[in-house]
């Protein structure tokens, strides 16, 4: 074999491996198709200071937390750092009233991201979310699932909820090569634990 043939063949296995790995650059999750009754922040909602780290000791996650909003279309626009948690800012924060949502990608096109490995996050595992007064708010996990995204359920996420809970949300499924984006969302829901409320 040539090295022309070889140095031909490396460099496509190489846009190929990083095809599927830039997979979940794009948004991680749909937007609400329009706000929720209940889900914009109430008066005691803006009172909750907003987070700013998130840890899941379950699954090796430590990571800060930033505001993200979405575009005009209605898509959640991510955080540029795959490393890095996305809040929907538009939402309750997390240990308000309502459903807080944190979104995070899988991959890039560098290796595994901030939630990787949140498939293999159990039902009842603890997620710690830090905020900016120093507080710091846990929810265990109840249940997750996995949703094509023409399909996502944007009224159970994104409904009012009458205590605090948590949504966190990447990509799953397959990837599509063709659209260069996974197909399907994973949603991990959580809710706030009995006493949960810690200061650091």
């Amino acid at each position: 074999m040539s090295q022309l043939l070889v140095h031909t063949l490396r460099a496509a296995l190489a846009l190929l491996c990083a095809a599927v790995l830039v997979g979940c650059a794009s948004t991680p999750v749909p937007g609400p198709a329009r706000p929720p009754a209940g889900a914009l922040p109430s008066a005691e909602q803006a009172a909750v200071a907003a987070p700013v780290r998130v840890r899941i000791p379950a699954i090796g996650v430590d990571s800060p937390v930033v505001g993200i909003g979405a575009d005009a279309s209605g898509a959640l626009q991510p955080p540029g750092d795959a490393d890095t948690t996305g809040w929907f800012a538009d939402g309750p924060a997390p240990g308000a009233t309502g459903p807080a949502l944190l979104a995070g990608h899988v991959d890039s096109r560098t290796g595994p991201a901030v939630f990787y490995r949140l498939r293999d996050l159990p039902d009842g595992s603890p997620v710690l979310v830090d905020r900016a007064d120093g507080s710091t708010v846990e929810f265990h996990t109840r249940r997750t699932f996995q949703t094509a995204k023409a399909a996502f359920p944007r009224d159970a996420v994104y409904a009012p909820t009458p205590a605090p809970e948590l949504r966190l949300v990447t990509c799953g499924g397959t990837f599509d090569r063709a659209i260069g984006h996974y197909r399907d969302n994973l949603v991990v829901e959580a809710v706030a634990a009995r006493g949960g409320w810690t200061i650091p």
